[in-house]
């Protein structure tokens, strides 16, 4: 098997089940700035982009495939 079959069957595994494990992540965006003289206003929001379960399940499910049937398909062929 190649090794950048490898490498994506592996990577799909881990993010999925990174995904199972966080479930999102968080990041901080700046709304508003303001400045009255001297003083600095500054406003940020957090917020959290949630990821489905369903697909952490299909990102390893998907890894698994690549790196089963990358495998097969070789083995047939030799």
């Amino acid at each position: 098997m190649s090794n950048a079959k490898t490498f994506a069957g592996l990577i799909l595994i881990i993010l999925g089940v990174l995904v199972l494990i966080y479930g999102g992540f968080n990041y901080t965006k700046e709304t508003h700035d303001a400045e009255l003289g001297p003083i600095k206003f500054q406003v940020e929001e957090k917020d959290r982009i949630e990821i489905p379960v369903w697909l952490g399940v299909a990102g390893i499910a998907a890894g698994t495939a690549v790196l089963l049937l990358g495998n097969r398909r070789k083995n047939d062929a030799g």
